[in-house]
């Protein structure tokens, strides 16, 4: 997997260049085979559906590589053995609906978090996002939340959802995407410093309407196969 050096290979994207430690890019052999294919037009919604679940698989791996740690004990058939569990419970965030192709696989490894979603959509004229929906508890119940998203285009929704759950309570939040534009690595950078962005891979700017170009169209049409 990437890590912040790889975000350092500078953007050819509108504006100043990109290089910050929170940006990691995935450099993995089997991440970028399945971008390739998740980008190919030709792809159906069947494969779509599995491709982005795989890539979340192998960025989640990435980015809980830091998740706090507890020691335990088990006993195993011939004696008792030293390990270790998660410190505390996770809280998974997905963006309607793009968002919702990337929980099954972060359930696979994470079968204990907990699942709340968060809708907004883009307004195709002043490309600001929209909440239309919000099913977060009443308090804050994890203090670390993943937003599973996979297009970091403007970055508004990032920036919104994250605005929402650090007023509800997350102290640690990250995001874990699979295609970003420069433009909403920067948006998302500048409003939340603190909020470590996990992708597949960085293109090279937005079109006029907000499509991350090359992209791979949307993300949400292309799973549900409503384009």
């Amino acid at each position: 997997m990437g890590s912040g050096r790889d975000a350092g290979r500078q953007a050819r994207g509108h504006g100043r260049p990109l290089s910050t430690a929170q940006l990691h890019v995935s450099a993995h052999p089997l991440v970028r085979e399945k971008v390739t294919r998740l980008r190919d037009e030709r792809t159906e919604p069947r494969t779509f559906r599995a491709l982005v679940a795989e890539i979340a698989t192998l960025l989640l791996y990435e980015a809980t590589a830091d998740l706090p740690m507890q020691e335990t004990e088990v006993r195993t058939p011939l004696a008792a053995a030293k390990g270790v569990r998660l410190a505390e419970p996770l809280g998974l965030v997905p963006v309607l609906r793009a968002g919702i192709g990337m929980v099954e696989a972060a359930l696979e490894l994470m079968p204990d978090a907990q699942v709340w979603h968060i809708g907004l959509f883009r307004d195709e004229r002043t490309l600001r996002p929209i909440e239309y929906y919000n099913k977060l508890p009443s308090e804050a119940t994890v203090q670390v939340c993943l937003v599973l998203d996979p297009m970091l285009a403007t970055g508004g929704s990032a920036v919104a959802t994250i605005d929402i759950l650090k007023r509800w309570g997350a102290r640690r939040v990250k995001y874990v995407g699979i295609i970003a534009a420069p433009e909403g690595v920067r948006a998302l950078s500048s409003a939340h410093p603190d909020v470590a962005i996990h992708v597949a891979a960085l293109d090279e700017r937005l079109d006029e309407k907000g499509y991350i170009v090359p992209g791979l169209g949307d993300a949400g049409d292309r799973q549900f196969g409503t384009g």
